[in-house]
């Protein structure tokens, strides 16, 4: 059996609208996908925070709407309002069966700068 791996990525939007979030939320899932060669049946569950900023979509359903994720428990929270943070962020951490040290953290747009080390262009 493969190991319980947390995986993490980031990434923004420049505005709060369902189109931006849907399309950010697909880049980052597969991107995450092929930097980790994972599959769907690979992963455990999905969960996402967002910033206050954002209203208007959750990114789960962003997620479902892209028609990924359809057996993967999902879930959303709001990030806690912290001064001088980064704003319309969306953040993912993906339980996963992959030995630990084979992953890649996926951090995209202006979400680089909170790790630039796992920055991916």
């Amino acid at each position: 059996m493969k190991e319980i791996s947390a995986l993490r990525g980031a990434t923004t939007v420049e505005n709060d609208n369902i189109e931006e979030i849907d399309i950010a939320i697909k880049e980052m899932f597969q991107k995450i996908l092929e930097l980790n060669n994972l599959v769907e049946e690979d992963l455990i569950n999905i969960h996402f925070t967002i910033t206050s900023d954002l209203k208007s979509r959750n990114p789960a359903a962003s997620l479902r709407n892209a028609n990924f994720c359809s057996d993967v428990p999902l879930f959303c929270s709001q990030e806690p309002e912290i001064d001088n943070m980064l704003k319309k962020v969306i953040r993912i951490m993906i339980l996963c069966k992959k030995e630990k040290n084979t992953l890649r953290h996926v951090y995209l747009n202006r979400a680089a700068i909170l790790r630039k080390e796992y920055a991916v262009k």
